[in-house]
């Protein structure tokens, strides 16, 4: 299964309206906009609520639908039949949407004196509890198990980064001065899996793989900001690689 064939199995008036929830939270928390990210968990809530319902019914209903309230709504899926529904469907992820939905109506932007920014912290939990809606829901219509859904629905959320311009296959690094290395870690930083050498190559437009490889990817391998597949000729940015941009980089992040 891919990406593109990521819940098939629903009717395009359910599934895109969906995913085009999960692109806007994951977009909007890329650019650290927090309240729309917040407000798209709502968005995503209703089209989950109508592909679960629709799976109960038996029909699928054309576009998602708001009910009248959404906690008591999300409730009645406990009511449904065990032998024919798991429990993901009757208790697990209607609840979690119900926490969902719940941050979108009552949690304001009128917090003071907290440590932590609550809007920040609310559009962290929005972002993860709808990647994991949408793994589940990958996983219930297709048969997979938890970790391909997961790696879908990552391949599904790029990061998507205002200094990244993407034009066809090919990305360019908006940013003057940055060094290789950084302008590397910026491209790596949005993909959610590997990304080919060739393609980094190109996008940095170094003259000289051989010395590319040897003094940007080899070098940020040996310090674990990336993995270097040399065999497959691929890389992957890491952990540390990841917090490197986030903490030195975030200015190119945001638009």
């Amino acid at each position: 299964m891919t990406p593109a064939t990521a819940l098939a199995a629903i009717p395009d008036g359910l599934r895109d309206p969906l995913l085009a929830a999960l692109s806007e939270i994951a977009t909007n928390f890329a650019a650290h906009r927090w309240e729309p990210s917040e407000l798209n968990g709502g968005k995503l809530c209703e089209a989950a609520y109508t592909i679960l319902r629709s799976h109960c019914d038996g029909t699928w209903a054309p576009k998602p639908a708001k009910p009248m309230n959404m906690v008591l709504a999300c409730t009645d899926f406990e009511k449904e039949d065990k032998t024919k529904f798991p429990q993901s469907v009757r208790i697990t992820t209607p609840r979690l949407m119900i926490a969902l939905y719940e941050i979108r109506n009552n949690r304001g932007v009128g917090h003071a004196g907290s440590d932590v920014d609550p809007n920040h912290m609310d559009a962290t939990l929005v972002l993860a509890g709808a990647k994991w809606v949408v793994a589940e829901l990958i996983r219930i219509f297709h048969g997979v198990t938890t970790t391909e859904a997961s790696a879908v629905v990552d391949a599904l959320v790029e990061r998507i980064i205002p200094a990244v311009w993407v034009i066809g296959d090919t990305r360019r690094v908006l940013v003057p001065g940055l060094s290789m290395k950084d302008q590397t870690l910026l491209l790596l930083y949005g993909p959610a899996g590997w990304v080919g050498e060739a393609d980094l190559v190109t996008a940095v437009e170094h003259s000289n793989p051989s010395v590319y490889r040897r003094d940007v990817l080899v070098r940020a391998h040996r310090d674990r900001l990336l993995e270097y597949d040399a065999t497959g000729r691929r890389v992957h940015i890491s952990p540390k690689g990841i917090d490197y941009v986030e903490t030195n980089l975030k200015e190119h992040l945001a638009a």
